[in-house]
């Protein structure tokens, strides 16, 4: 049995970049965690409707995907960057120390969103080896409307190269998404249902299957 903690910037990035290969994990037996972030708060404008449908949503995707634990860390949503780095890796490292996982879901380094690369910094500088024995794969995920909108330069490119089987939980990941309302929009828009199938589809003409996620490795230890 594996220990899979998946980071969330945002809640929906757990289901674009990793929906149908946490059910995967969770159908064999694996027990998975769930890292949320950021959070909504009135003083930045939103209202006390679109907080409670958020706190919802993350309730409904808990259940959907019987998540064996969530953490928030409720930061400022859009304002990651106001809080120093010492705080934020302070914050995660208690959680990873409490969950200890063994395989690790990132955001992509170079997302556009710069929430996403500030709390890729943070999380990564909480898996030396040193300090989190337990932790023995760590990969990157594709996030779409994030990491398609990534520099094109080769330093910034998403280069896959671990592919998952979800044909059997592409449904289930766009059922998920669709709990979204406010994050989903008909194609072009990138969080489309139709540019999701789409995306899973060529990852999995990657791979040989009918759909696939699709992931970066950054480290694996095997013992």
């Amino acid at each position: 049995m594996k220990n899979i903690l998946v980071f969330a910037i945002h809640p929906d990035d757990e289901t674009l970049g990793c929906g149908g290969t946490l059910l995967k994990h969770k159908n064999d037996g694996d027990k998975i965690h769930w890292l949320i972030a950021t959070h909504l708060f009135k003083d930045q404008g939103y209202s006390d409707e679109v907080i409670e449908k958020r706190n919802k949503e993350i309730i409904t995707i808990s259940n959907l995907y019987s998540f064996d634990s969530v953490h928030q860390l409720n930061l400022k949503t859009t304002e990651c960057d106001q809080y120093s780095m010492n705080k934020l890796i302070s914050r995660i490292s208690a959680i990873i120390n409490k969950v200890k996982p063994t395989v690790i879901y990132l955001p992509f380094k170079s997302d556009v969103h710069s929430d996403h690369r500030i709390c890729f910094d943070a999380i990564y500088a909480c898996t030396k080896v040193f300090r989190y024995p337990f932790i023995k794969k760590i990969l990157m995920m594709e996030t779409l409307s994030e990491t398609d909108f990534a520099l094109a330069t080769k330093e910034n490119a998403f280069v896959p190269n671990v592919f998952v089987d979800i044909s059997n939980y592409i449904e289930q990941k766009c059922n998920a998404m669709a709990i979204y309302e406010s994050e989903v929009s008909p194609h072009p828009f990138p969080r489309s249902i139709e540019t999701i199938k789409a995306l899973a589809k060529v990852r999995g003409a990657c791979a040989g299957v009918n759909y696939a996620e699709s992931f970066m490795l950054l480290k694996e230890i095997n013992s």
